[in-house]
Parts: C-alpha cells; sequence; structure tokens
C-alpha cells in the first residue's frame, strides 16, 4: 500500500514509520520540522493546513491513503484561541478528505476521548453521542464531522493519553517522562508530586496504538474506531504505577482537578472501549500497565 504519514517524526507518527515498514510511505512533516528526527530518514515537508500542498503530494504520490496524525493539541491555549485548533484539527481535516474524495484513496484521522463529557462514568463506545467540555474537544468533533460528511472512505481513531519514546526525546516530553523527572527530584528534595485523582482515563502507548492502525488499515473497513489500551486508572494511579516500576521511592499527592485551576475543563471519566476492532476480532491494544512496562524497558527506566 503506498501511504502518506503525515506528521511522521511526531510522538505517534514516528512509532507508524516502524509499524508501516511493510507498505511505500512518503513521510511528510511540519515545515521547518525536517530535521527532528532520525537522521537516516528521508522527510518531505507539508503543510497540512495549505490544500494546494496536500493536493500537490497526493497528484505526485498517487497513495492509496493518507494517514494524517497532525493535530494542535495546546488544550489550554486553545481554551483562550481556538483559531489555530479550528484550522489544523477541523477545516484542514476537511479539506484533506475533500481531497481524498477527488483521488478516491482513503484517509485516517486520529481523534481523541475529549469528544466525550465524561459524564457517562462507564466504558464509551463507537456509538455514543459525543458531548464535549473543552474547545480542544469541540475541535476535534468537528474534525470529525466534517470528514463524514466529506467523503465515506474514513476511518476516524479516537484514543487517550498518548506517550511514546519520540515524545520523551522531543523538548515537550510526555506525561511519563515528567513524571519520572519529577519523581527522581523528588526523591532528592522532598518535594512532593501532585497529581489529579479525578480524571480517569487509560494511558496508551504509541507503539501499540502503531500496529493498531496498521492492522486496521488492511481492513477496509471504514468508520469510527477507539483504540487505547486495556483497563482504566486515574493519573494519580498511573503515576504510582510508574514510580513502581521506575524503583523511585516517592508516593505522589493525589489532588483534584479543580486545585490546578487549568483553563480548559477535562472529562471526569473519559475511558474508551475498542468495541469495533473488537467486533472485527483485531484489537491488539494491551494491558496499559503491560504496555507502560515495556515503554520504561525500552526508554531504560524499568528498575523491575
Amino acid at each position: 500500500m503506498k501511504i502518506i504519514l503525515i506528521g511522521a517524526n511526531g510522538q505517534l507518527g514516528s512509532d507508524l514509520v516502524a509499524a508501516l515498514a511493510g507498505h511505500d510511505v512518503m513521510l511528510a512533516v511540519q515545515p521547518g520540522t525536517a530535521g527532528q528526527g532520525d537522521a537516516g530518514r528521508r522527510y518531505v515537508e507539508l503543510d497540512v493546513s495549505d490544500p494546494d500542498q496536500v493536493r500537490a503530494a497526493v497528484v505526485s504520490f498517487r497513495p492509496d491513503l493518507i494517514l494524517n496524525t497532525a493535530a494542535f493539541h495546546r488544550v489550554d491555549d486553545i481554551e483562550r484561541d481556538a483559531r489555530l485548533a479550528l484550522q489544523v484539527n477541523a477545516w484542514a481535516a476537511q479539506q484533506m478528505a475533500l481531497i481524498c474524495r477527488e483521488a478516491d484513496i482513503a484517509m485516517l484521522y486520529v481523534s481523541t476521548d475529549y469528544v466525550f463529557d465524561g459524564a457517562k462514568r462507564a466504558p464509551y463506545v463507537e456509538t455514543d453521542l459525543p458531548n464535549p467540555i473543552s474547545a480542544y474537544g469541540a475541535s476535534k468533533l468537528a474534525g470529525e464531522l466534517l470528514i463524514r460528511s466529506a467523503w465515506r472512505k474514513h476511518y476516524i481513531l479516537r484514543t487517550c493519553g498518548l506517550y511514546g519514546l519520540a515524545g520523551a526525546m522531543g523538548k515537550g516530553g510526555n506525561f511519563v517522562n515528567t513524571m519520572l523527572r519529577l519523581g527522581r527530584e523528588s526523591a532528592q528534595t522532598g518535594k512532593p508530586v501532585r497529581v489529579v485523582h479525578d480524571q480517569i482515563c487509560t494511558p496508551t502507548y504509541t507503539k501499540d496504538l502503531a500496529q493498531q492502525i496498521a492492522c486496521l488499515i488492511e481492513t477496509g473497513r471504514y468508520g469510527t474506531y477507539h483504540a487505547t489500551s486495556d483497563g482504566q486508572c486515574s493519573w494519580h494511579e498511573f503515576t504510582r504505577e510508574i514510580f513502581r516500576l521506575a524503583g523511585i521511592p516517592v508516593e505522589p499527592q493525589a489532588i483534584t482537578s479543580d486545585e490546578l485551576n487549568l483553563p480548559a475543563r477535562r472529562p471526569a471519566y473519559s475511558v474508551l472501549r475498542n468495541l469495533a476492532l473488537q467486533s472485527l476480532g483485531i484489537d491488539r491494544m494491551r494491558d496499559w500497565r503491560e504496555a507502560l512496562a515495556d515503554y520504561l524497558r525500552q526508554a531504560g527506566a524499568l528498575a523491575v
């Protein structure tokens, strides 16, 4: 299969490069970021917000699928000003879907658990009604709706709490790496590590998600899918497991979301059930504890 992978040097994109090794893949990255990745990889700079650039890439490469991992997801910044999020997460996604329709090719759009409000208190399935409570969640839901209305050959894949090795190496890091750093500092200084206990979700290792995506796109079964690790935990529970596996002798301090006083509201419960994948018999996602231990092993941080 010929695939344009957008965001190939990102956290998920980097793992997708490996998962799609058996395909002919154009590695597309945001302009100005081509140097931020493995030196041996050849990247093509592509602005997803420029439909002419996307169309030119499709005409020249003639792919079977565009796999779009690009997103603007600075949740609290978006709550103050949603213009860029709407441009990247919604309008650009619609334009890409229309280009795919012109060329009669498929597209995959990575969405989020933030399209739900967290009021259900039971794992969300693909047919549950979205109701975002943040501007970020609204921008991703807008992208979903525009894609569905534009082109039938689409995969919309919702996931949650991504962490991966590329994120750990980047400037922003990821939640796991941040907690490892704070935990080690706390072990030296005694400064508490404060983590919310009232947001329940399923953090997901990008290596697992990339392999799941590689499996899904082989099916040709278009539609909306959930793909997260199995099980559920609070961010506090997740942090405790990070510290246990890494051998960090620190007990994180449980706090409420209100104590953080962040601009954007987060769903209190946004666990996703991979029901559509299960119905196809292709749900390959591991339990979150097993996935976390594998990540820490790969990152050289596993102590037990």
